[in-house]
């Protein structure tokens, strides 16, 4: 920060306060003056156009207007309009009666008024809108001002005079020649402007003298010491504080050392938190390849066998997942392909999945069908289990002489199968309870048979259940619209168009499950 950057912004904001209080001020006053003298001259002029209202009768008017003559009650009423416009600031004092394209004259109290007699005149710019608003029974009461060459500000008002039926018949309106009204009002205000301003400076000064010794100086001198936080923890020395205000900034300065402490204290602990963390990874690291290890994935599968192709994948939602798979033949002619998934994730899920993988496999090389192994690896599996873990699984067996075989389904997902020359739909059957559940299961099985140009994809519920942003799962729909896109794809293809799949639809959301995939496809003889 530079130096003085505080004062400078304290100045710049007391100067836009100071500022924006004379704006308001100043705008507040010329208003309210200005309202109090419409106020006082709205008064003063229809006072004067309801007394002449009231004394002029209105059953005269239009006899004047029709014979030009006049008598003695319209010299008595020529001679009160005259006095009173004399006697006060009145410039004219007048008697009209409105038609639709002019007006015309009965009383003018200006030179030679008895000219004025009959005399017709056009409107003036917003005379038609004023005779609408005031000539008739329930008149708008509002003042107008405009600007005479000869006298300055000019108010004029009007106000309908009635006749015996109470219907109006004429206009009285005047002229009230005022003092400059703009002119005092800007005068007004700019001495309010003055005056306002000249107290918020000395406010000012008096308000940024306080601030600067009550806060930016106690700002500046723990900001200087924030700054060397580094040095002073490289060299282990304490900062010393000066700042004694009895307030917040105290209490901010006393936060501050606490801080310090606090971070050289955390500074340590995370050294060593960092070093254990390098040892887990590490090991972690190693736990992974040892599962990666312990899936086959030589690509082909079976070089030798050329009659059908086989592909996996596993891709592990942690560093170590409870997904696995595994293929391998039990004697010459029999393949075993098997899929599952551990409850749970992370370390105790894999260490789980290397028990139940390697369970499987030791027991199929000893033979029996599908529901055989996987009861007496679920009788395993229960033994010792306190962690009450278990997985679902999906089992075949494949006679490869005759392409027959048997699979039993311990609550995994179903798989998708294409025939040949159709479409991958999804096979169901009767499923059994997942491995592990407890002990003594029966375990139930189908017998099945391919056909060249078959094909059997199977999943654990990663892929399904993967979910994009707005929580929307990928679902068992799109994966067989995805499965369907592209039918003469090789089992590897076909796994990877499905990844594709689901890092289209996941986007930016993150991975919760592990996401393993199988796919078999028969080629014939």
């Amino acid at each position: 920060m530079k130096q003085g950057g505080i004062r400078k912004k304290v100045l710049k904001w007391l100067f836009v306060f100071e500022a924006v209080m004379v704006i308001l001020v100043g705008a507040m006053t010329g208003f309210r003056y200005y309202n109090n003298t419409i106020n006082e001259y709205n008064a003063m002029v229809f006072g004067y156009l309801h007394t002449a209202s009231e004394l002029i009768d209105g059953d005269r008017i239009q006899n004047y207007i029709d014979t030009g003559t006049t008598d003695d009650y319209y010299d008595e009423i020529l001679n009160y309009l005259s006095v009173t416009r004399d006697n006060t600031a009145l410039r004219l004092f007048y008697v009209f009666v409105p038609y639709e394209d002019d007006l015309v004259y009965v009383w003018q109290t200006d030179d030679n008024p008895y000219d004025w007699l009959g005399l017709h005149e056009n409107y003036m710019d917003g005379g038609k809108e004023t005779r609408d608003a005031t000539f008739r029974k329930d008149p708008i009461e509002k003042i107008s001002f405009y600007r005479d060459p000869t006298y300055g500000d000019i108010v004029c008002g009007f106000y309908p005079i009635f006749d015996s039926n109470g219907e109006p018949v004429a206009l009285v309106g005047l002229d009230l020649a005022t003092s400059d009204i703009r002119s005092n009002i800007t005068a007004f205000v700019i001495a309010i402007i003055i005056i306002i301003l000249a107290g918020s400076l000395i406010a000012g000064r008096l308000y940024y003298s306080f601030l600067s010794k009550e806060v930016v100086n106690p700002i500046r001198h723990l900001n200087d010491v924030v700054k060397n936080i580094t040095t002073n923890l490289e060299n282990d020395t304490t900062p010393q504080i000066d700042i004694h205000t009895q307030d917040e900034l105290e209490e901010l300065s006393g936060s501050y050392l606490k801080m310090y402490n606090d971070i050289k204290g955390y500074i340590a602990e995370n050294a060593a938190i960092s070093a254990e963390k390098g040892r887990i990874d590490g090991e972690l690291e190693v736990a992974t390849q040892i599962q990666l290890d312990m899936l086959p994935r030589n690509n082909p599968a079976f070089p030798e066998h050329k009659e059908f192709d086989l592909f996996a994948t596993m891709t592990a939602a942690r560093e170590v997942g409870g997904d696995f798979y595994d293929y391998f033949f039990a004697d010459e002619t029999h393949l075993v392909l098997v899929i599952a998934d551990v409850v749970g994730k992370g370390i105790p899920a894999s260490i789980f999945m290397a028990k139940a993988m390697t369970s499987i496999r030791t027991r199929a090389m000893l033979g029996g069908t599908p529901s055989e192994i996987l009861a007496d690896v679920n009788d395993q599996m229960c033994e010792r289990n306190e962690a009450n873990l278990f997985f679902t699984a999906w089992l075949a067996i494949i006679d490869t002489s005759t392409w027959k075989g048997l699979v039993a389904n311990a609550g995994h997902e179903n798989p998708m199968v294409k025939r040949n020359g159709c479409m991958f739909e999804e096979s169901v059957y009767q499923h059994s309870m997942p491995v592990g559940s407890f002990e003594g299961i029966a375990f139930k099985q189908h017998e099945f048979e391919l056909h060249p140009g078959d094909s059997i994809f199977v999943y654990t519920d990663g892929v399904a259940e993967a979910t994009n942003k707005d929580d929307e799962l990928f679902g068992t729909e799109r994966l067989k619209e995805t499965l369907n896109t592209d039918l003469a794809s090789s089992p590897e293809k076909i796994i990877e168009n499905v990844m594709s799949g689901i890092k289209g639809f996941a986007k930016e959301a993150e991975q919760f499950d592990d996401i393993t995939m199988m796919c078999i496809r028969y080629n014939g003889e």
